[in-house]
């Protein structure tokens, strides 16, 4: 049995508390709250390394977990007009976004970033953002 081409994907999870708001938000999410973030990492490659491997899971962690540990675990992930910046209040540099920071500008954040920090053979294929248990966003690559 012939297949055709093939490309292997693995996925890390990577967990981190951070608290935010979404300013203009209907809801209880225009006020500062927290949650524990769940991020899936896909990645894949054209072909496996001579162990048999897209990447080893360690180095995801390292490298992609690593950046979320310094900059966004424990923080505060605002939007760049957020008063709470220049408020006195906050006691580390908040993460900034352009826009809120909700879970779909997380996950396409997040793809970014990924892209950028791992080698040119390997290729995100998606990140998911689990803002709770029940509601995620995802990122997919093109």
């Amino acid at each position: 049995m012939e297949t055709g081409p093939m490309t292997t994907t693995i996925t890390r999870v990577i967990e981190f508390d951070a608290g935010h708001r979404v300013l203009g938000h209907e809801g209880k999410c225009k006020h500062l709250h927290g949650h524990r973030y769940r991020v899936e990492l896909t990645v894949e490659a054209p072909k496996l390394d001579p162990l048999g491997r897209v990447i080893d899971f360690s180095c995801l962690k390292e490298i992609v977990g690593g950046w979320v540990d310094r900059e966004w675990d424990h923080n505060m992930l605002l939007r760049s007009d957020d008063p709470l910046i220049e408020s006195g209040l906050l006691t580390r540099a908040p993460y900034i976004f352009d826009s809120n920071p909700t879970a779909e500008n997380m996950a396409q954040e997040l793809f970014r970033i990924a892209r950028s920090l791992l080698s040119s053979d390997l290729s995100v294929v998606r990140v998911r953002v689990y803002e709770t248990p029940n509601c995620w966003a995802d990122a997919v690559g093109t």
